[in-house]
């Protein structure tokens, strides 16, 4: 694995004292604080359809990102040359758009290593053999193929990135990391007689080209093809209010939308979250202690540092249903005096950090899943969700279900299909009554979005009932 300071240096013509005069220019107009994130990531993207190769793609992202806060101003450029004059024009933008009357002195930097080391990789996945990858798309379709005849088609794909990233602060910092990320997804759509249902599967995280054994890819087709094949006999979902129960695993996504962006702590700085004040509070039943846990070796969410150079962590959010805390960022750390956090994150260097989850999940609890489900008189058990909205200042959600089964007199029945759950994050952490101890994470498919940025993260839940709880439906 290679070493980030040396490998930004050696490659682009650049010395430390280049870095702190970059830093000095970014303050030059006044400031409190400046940083500079360089960044150099290969991108490879493999695609399978119909059989055949639909696409193959590798690109080069570079840059480097300037920022400068003052205040509650911040500044922010970027070039897409690391170059030092490209640079220092970038932290002069930087410099006048949150130009103060502060003033620092000369900035000195000295180089650290990170603390974590959570994705050593032997083999990378962009050094491997294409051919090696393309068979890896075509066993996904062959075993897609062989779980039924009724399965028309598969899509599959294998993505893959790695990334160098170097962090230079005014605060003496220079700090930087090597991250791998990798995802294989399949879906399968299945037809009966022209009617025709999807599956999708996938995972991956920080991980190399070991990870894909023939175990795992096997896994990922058998189970786009078993969820394609349980939607053909899916009746349409009730509607109504009732209990719900959502399994383990990626329903942890409802959590990620409904709650963990409320508990962000720029809109919390700001006032715009359902959570806002309520620090100390009850804001879920006690049966909830809710994480945010950036340093899961491996998992698709982690980071050995976060984008500003700070060391992940664990966060707890709500313990035994008591809001604890926010996710915290350079700039609302600062500016609320709550410790840093580790979740300063940024899609890439042309975007500023904000505060954002790495592997946000619910601890597991006593109850099984087995009484859980036995509890339950009437309800829906949600087991694969789609896509959701949720509105940050008040916590609703909607949310798909692609995968749900009715619950009648204590027992899973039929599939069902169409089903949406509607609710309000806040109000269904109350309602939360029972907690299993089947804790999953999702299997590294999970990216966010917020203001137009996208990250890399990882949900999880255990079983959990809702004692009441909206559900959309078509009959």
């Amino acid at each position: 694995m290679i070493e980030p300071l040396k490998f930004f240096i050696e490659r682009f013509n650049l010395t430390v004292s280049d870095i702190e005069a970059l830093l000095g220019a970014a303050l030059s107009k006044g400031g409190d604080y400046a940083d500079l994130y360089f960044e150099h990531t290969v991108l490879n993207s493999l695609s399978l359809e119909e059989q055949i190769i639909k696409s193959a793609n590798r690109a080069v992202r570079q840059g480097v990102g300037v920022r400068v806060i003052s205040g509650e101003k911040t500044g922010y450029a970027y070039c897409d040359e690391i170059d030092l004059a490209a640079i220092r024009k970038a932290a002069m933008t930087a410099a006048h758009i949150a130009q103060s009357q502060a003033e620092i002195g000369p900035i000195n930097v000295s180089s650290a290593n990170p603390s974590h080391d959570l994705y050593p990789v032997a083999q990378l996945i962009n050094e491997e053999p294409l051919p090696r990858k393309i068979e890896l798309l075509n066993r996904v379709d062959r075993t897609a193929r062989d779980y039924d005849r009724r399965i028309r088609e598969v899509q599959t794909s294998l993505a893959d990135e790695y990334k160098v990233v170097l962090i230079a602060t005014s605060e003496g910092l220079l700090i930087g990391d090597v991250q791998p990320l990798a995802r294989m997804r399949a879906m399968c759509i299945a037809d009966d007689d022209g009617n025709l249902q999807s599956g999708v599967s996938g995972g991956g995280g920080r991980v190399g080209m070991d990870f894909f054994s023939d175990a795992v890819v096997e896994h990922y087709a058998n189970e786009a093809a078993r969820q394609a094949i349980v939607q053909l006999e899916a009746q349409d979902a009730p509607a109504g209010t009732m209990e719900v129960v959502l399994g383990p695993g990626w329903p942890g996504v409802l959590l990620h939308e409904a709650v963990g962006h409320g508990l962000e702590a720029d809109f919390n700085r700001k006032g715009t979250s359902a959570f806002s004040g309520l620090i100390g509070q009850k804001v879920a039943t006690e049966l909830c202690t809710v994480i945010d846990e950036g340093t899961m070796p491996h998992a698709r969410g982690s980071l050995n540092l976060d984008d500003e150079g700070n060391p992940t962590s664990q966060t707890v959010l709500i313990e035994k249903g008591i809001l604890r805390g926010y996710l915290q960022d350079k700039l609302s750390s600062r500016l609320t005096g709550a410790s840093l956090t580790g979740n300063g994150r940024r899609e890439s260097y042309r975007h500023m950090p904000m505060p954002r989850m790495t592997n946000t999940f619910m601890l597991s609890g006593e109850s099984t899943p087995d009484e859980i489900i036995r509890s339950v008189k009437r309800g829906l058990y949600a087991v694969q969700f789609g896509g959701g909205q949720v509105d940050i200042t008040n916590g609703k959600f909607v949310f798909s279900a692609t995968e749900a089964y009715l619950i009648e007199d204590g027992k899973v029945t039929a599939p069902v299909k169409g089903a949406t759950l509607i609710g309000n994050g806040p109000v269904a952490l109350t309602k939360v009554t029972a907690v299993a101890n089947d804790l999953a994470l999702d299997e590294g498919v999970g990216t966010c979005g917020k203001d137009g940025q996208s990250v890399p993260v990882g949900v999880g839940l255990p079983t959990i009932r809702i004692s009441e709880m909206t559900v959309g439906g078509t009959k």
